[in-house]
């Protein structure tokens, strides 16, 4: 299974769904990764969508794995399609570069319940958007999408 997704990786870009959550104070929830891409590096919760996923579903299912939360697409304010580059994959081969066409979700919530994180980040954490925006282990593919709301 393994060598099979690490050739998707290698062959064609993969399409995921970004989820900028924002709380009521002007937070914004961030994780630290701790697996490549971006291994390192403060980032919104996302994940990819499955072949023969339905959206809707992918979000469902990256929302409540990310952050342990349910919730629907119909719910967030769809922000656009982007494009992310990356010169590492999750396997860590070298000369395998990851490409995501991503589907970036802004999703408010003015009182949040608290936050799960799962197995891809270190922890999560609420960051002020200019504080998001000025650090500098904000991976640029996230601080893009406050520059974009902002």
């Amino acid at each position: 299974m393994r060598e099979r997704m690490l050739d998707s990786v290698r062959l064609t870009p993969m399409v995921s769904i970004d989820l900028v959550i924002e709380d009521g104070r002007g937070r914004v929830l961030v994780g630290m990764r701790v697996n490549e891409p971006a291994k390192g590096c403060w980032f919104v919760p996302g994940g990819r969508v499955l072949k023969d996923e339905r959206l809707d579903d992918a979000f469902a299912r990256v929302l409540l794995r990310e952050v342990g939360w349910r919730g629907r697409r119909q719910d967030a304010e769809f922000l656009g399609t982007f494009e992310h580059f990356y010169d590492a994959n999750f396997a860590g081969e070298p000369e395998v570069t990851t490409h995501y066409v991503v589907l970036s979700y802004r999703l408010v919530v003015p009182d949040p319940p608290p936050v799960t994180p799962d197995d891809q980040h270190e922890h999560l954490e609420w960051m002020p958007v200019p504080e998001l925006l000025a650090h500098p282990a904000v991976h640029e593919n996230t601080k893009v999408y406050f520059r974009r709301v902002t």
